[in-house]
């Protein structure tokens, strides 16, 4: 299939074909899906060598994520992967595990110009590592990102949204909420926990307890949640680092018999779309994780076509879902 039946098919020049192929913003909407439609139709596949050669870019970018099988980050990578291609760009993922010599590997990727710029979704600790492998090429940090580094960032404000989780928790009569919390490499699961003790401090409620757990695995949440029983006094409430957690809080709770609110509340973070459908509903902090996807993307192009642009951190809004566990 060559671009001039992609043409045809889809009722534009070839130029304009070229031009959508090339991220060319002059192309309006429209026009734009129309063609990338009849490209998927034809399963028309560019000559990606021969387009590199003339332009020096490779039209691809570079996503490292820390674990594919994380809910929220399969979300970011499609809002990624949507935006990325509706600039003509594809992606390339790869599951680094936060593993420094599979992190090397894949940026090697940068130098060989196989990929024009990287987005990361690694804890904060990583940065300086990251910083010296990957250099000046094009780079934004989703999920989390510190002002200090000069890699652009995509984030929410997560210790508001954590002081704002406590104090719906309190508003219900709480009095007695723990925190499950992870991986403290990772600068949210700070500022999340700084929030959960500075609304604790500023509402006067002294039960105050935290259990760590190694990953955001859902039978991390079952044993936190079986530890935090085992105490006296047990909590009355739990606030999650994740969903994910939350809900294995909840199958531990289910187990030994306590009822979700009445006895234990219950409230996660993210909002992945399995909160909806627990037994009862997750109530949650939803991030926007598409949107952190897209913006990612928008970024980083912005970083590519001037690589003088001074970093940006963006910082976007967060809500509150109120369902049946809290």
């Amino acid at each position: 299939m060559s671009i001039e039946k992609v043409a045809k098919l889809a009722g534009v020049s070839a130029a304009t074909v070229s031009r959508v192929l090339n991220g060319q913003q002059i192309v309006k909407p429209a026009t734009r899906d129309r063609v990338l439609a009849a490209i998927r139709e034809c399963d028309y596949q560019p000559n990606l060598l021969a387009r590199q050669l003339r332009t020096a870019r490779s039209r691809m970018l570079l996503v490292l994520v820390s674990s594919i099988t994380n809910p929220f980050c399969s979300l970011v990578v499609r809002g990624i992967e949507e935006e990325a291609e509706r600039h003509g760009y594809h992606i390339l993922l790869c599951n680094s595990e936060s593993n420094p010599t599979r992190e090397s590997a894949y940026l090697s990727l940068l130098s060989g110009k196989v990929v024009d710029g990287v987005i990361t979704m690694d804890a904060v600790s990583c940065l300086p590592g990251l910083t010296a492998m990957i250099g000046d090429f094009p780079w934004v940090q989703c999920g989390e990102g510190d002002p200090h580094f000069r890699a652009s960032s995509v984030t929410i404000d997560n210790h508001q949204a954590a002081m704002a989780g406590v104090r719906y928790l309190a508003a219900q009569g709480r009095r007695r909420i723990a925190l499950i919390n992870s991986d403290m490499r990772y600068l949210y699961s700070q500022q999340r926990e700084q929030g959960y003790r500075q609304a604790l401090a500023e509402l006067g409620l002294d039960y105050c307890r935290v259990e760590y757990v190694e990953g955001l695995e859902y039978a991390a949440g079952a044993l936190a949640m079986s530890r935090l029983l085992d105490a006296q006094p047990r909590p009355d409430a739990v606030f999650a680092i994740s969903d994910v957690i939350a809900g294995g809080a909840m199958s531990t709770l289910h187990r030994q018999g306590l009822a979700i609110p009445a006895e234990v509340a219950v409230m996660g973070f993210d909002g992945v779309p399995f909160g909806a459908v627990t037994t009862p509903p997750l109530t949650t902090v939803e991030q926007p994780m598409h949107q952190f996807g897209v913006r990612s993307v928008q970024l980083l192009l912005e970083k590519i076509k001037n690589p003088q642009q001074p970093p940006s951190n963006d910082v976007l809004d967060w809500r509150l879902v109120r369902r049946g566990s809290a």
